[in-house]
C-alpha cells in the first residue's frame, strides 16, 4: 500500500479531506448556476456517479441567489453532496449581498490571482475569509498558472534578476505558483481561519510542470492538497494526461482530493466521465474501491467475434448502473472482481483469479462458456442466452457473498 503523506484534515460537510482520510473525488458543473433545475439535475447525476464534492460557478447575483434553492432541492431528492462555490473577481460582493449563499455552500474556492488587483486585493481577500470564519466554512486556495497573481510573479522575477546566477523562467513560474498559494493560506490563518479549514491547489496544464510543483509544495507544507491537471483536454488526451500526472503524485503519497478536468463531448455533454476516470485512477492504483472491476481481454485473432466485447461492456454498464443500489444494500461489494474473457488461452486462468468470471469460446472452440466462482468452475453456459444468464449469476453472487446492510438503520 502506498504510504500517503499525512496532511491536516479538513471537514467539508460530512466529507473529510486529508488527515489520513481516503482520497476524495470531486467534479464541477457546467450549467448556468442560475438555472436551478438544470444545476440540481447535473449535481444529482454527478453525485450518483460517485462525486463526493461538486463545485458550481458563482459568478453573478443570479447564481448566488440560486445556491440555497439548489441545496434545498437536492436535499429533497435525498442528495447531501456538499456544494463548493467557485468565486472569481466579485466573490466578496456576492457573499456580502447573499449571506444565504454563503451559508448554503459547503466550501469556498478562492483564486488569489482573481481576488482583486493592487490595493483592492488584500481587503477583498480578507472579506471572503471573514465570511468563511463567520459561517464556519473551509476554503480552497486555488492557484492556476493561467491566472497567476501578477504581483507575486513580478516580485519573484525582480528577485531572480538580482541573483548572480538567475534561474530559468519556468523555475521562477513554479515558485510563483507555490508562493502565491502558501502566502495566501498563511494570510487566511492570520485573519482567523483555522488551518483545519484550508485546502490548497496549484493547477497547471502541463504534466511535468504539475508534478514538479506538487512535489515542491508537499515538501514545504502539511496543508490538505487538491490535485488536478487543469485544462486537461477532451477524450483520450485529457484522460491520459490526467492519469499520467495524478498517477505519479498519488504514487508518491501526494494528494488528498482529486478532480479530472475533462472537456465533455459537445453533443453528449456528459460530466460524469470525469468522475468515472478519477475513481478508476484511484481504484486501479489500489488507493480506494468504488465498484466491482471488470477484467476483459483485448481480443486477438482467436476472438474474431465481438461477443465477449459486448458482454464485457454490458456487464460493466450494468455494474455502474446498479452500484448506487448495491452500495446501500451490501458491504464490500465494491471490492469484487469480475472477468469476461474471450478464449481458452487466458480465459480460465483469469476467471479463476476473479470472484466470478466467464471464459467465452474463441474462434473454432467448442461453443460453451465455463463460469468460475472463487476459482472453482460452477457451471458451463451454452446457447443464445449466455449474456443474460451470466448477468443473473453476477447478481446472485453478490447477494450470497456480501453482507446485507440494514437499510432502515438510519
Amino acid at each position: 500500500m502506498i504510504d500517503r503523506k499525512k496532511t491536516v484534515g479538513v471537514k467539508v460537510g460530512d466529507v473529510q479531506i486529508g488527515g489520513g482520510a481516503p482520497i476524495v473525488v470531486q467534479s464541477m458543473t457546467n450549467t448556468d448556476t442560475a438555472d436551478v433545475a438544470a444545476t440540481v439535475q447535473q449535481i444529482y447525476e454527478l453525485a450518483r456517479a460517485g462525486s463526493e464534492l461538486v463545485r458550481v460557478t458563482v459568478n453573478n447575483e443570479a447564481s448566488a441567489e440560486a445556491v440555497p434553492y439548489i441545496r434545498d432541492q437536492l436535499a429533497a431528492k435525498g442528495c447531501t453532496v456538499p456544494i463548493i462555490g467557485d468565486f472569481h473577481f466579485n466573490g466578496h460582493k456576492l457573499l456580502e449581498k447573499y449571506p444565504a449563499c454563503a451559508e448554503a455552500l459547503g466550501k469556498y474556492r478562492i483564486n488569489p490571482g482573481n481576488v482583486g488587483r493592487g490595493s483592492k486585493r488584500d481587503p477583498q481577500f480578507a472579506q471572503m475569509i471573514e465570511f468563511a470564519c463567520r459561517f464556519d466554512k473551509p476554503v480552497r486556495i486555488g492557484v492556476n498558472w493561467g491566472s497567476l497573481d501578477q504581483s507575486v510573479l513580478a516580485r519573484l522575477l525582480d528577485e531572480n534578476a538580482e541573483l548572480q546566477n538567475p534561474q530559468p523562467l519556468e523555475v521562477v513560474m513554479r515558485e510563483a505558483v507555490i508562493t502565491s498559494a502558501l502566502e495566501s493560506a498563511h494570510k487566511a490563518i492570520e485573519l482567523g481561519l483555522p488551518k483545519e479549514r484550508i485546502v490548497i491547489s496549484c493547477k497547471l496544464s502541463r504534466v511535468q510542470e504539475l508534478i514538479a510543483v506538487y512535489q515542491l509544495l508537499a515538501a514545504r507544507c502539511d496543508f490538505a492538497l487538491h490535485l488536478g491537471l487543469t485544462e486537461a483536454g477532451m477524450g483520450s488526451k485529457g484522460i491520459v494526461a490526467s492519469t499520467a500526472a495524478l498517477g505519479v503524485l498519488l504514487q508518491q503519497g501526494i494528494g488528498d482530493t482529486i478532480r479530472v478536468s475533462l472537456t465533455p463531448e459537445p453533443i453528449l455533454n456528459d460530466r460524469s466521465l470525469e468522475v468515472i476516470v478519477a475513481q478508476e485512477i484511484l481504484q486501479t492504483m489500489g488507493l480506494r474501491s468504488f465498484l466491482p472491476l471488470v477484467t476483459a481481454c483485448p481480443g486477438c485473432g482467436r476472438t474474431t467475434s465481438t461477443y465477449f466485447q459486448q458482454l464485457a461492456q454490458d456487464i460493466q454498464s450494468h455494474i455502474r448502473h446498479k452500484m448506487p443500489e448495491w452500495k446501500q444494500r451490501y458491504h464490500g461489494v465494491e471490492d469484487m472482481q469480475v472477468a469476461v474473457m474471450g478464449c481458452v488461452v487466458n480465459g480460465p486462468g483469469e476467471s479463476k483469479h476473479s470472484n466470478i468470471g466467464i471464459s467465452l469460446p474463441g474462434t473454432g472452440e467448442d461453443p460453451v462458456a465455463p463460469v468460475y466462482e472463487d476459482g472453482i468452475k460452477t457451471v458451463t453456459l451454452k446457447g443464445d442466452r449466455i449474456a443474460e444468464e451470466f448477468q443473473t449469476m453476477v447478481e446472485a453472487y453478490i447477494d450470497s457473498h456480501y453482507g446485507k446492510k440494514d437499510i432502515h438503520a438510519h
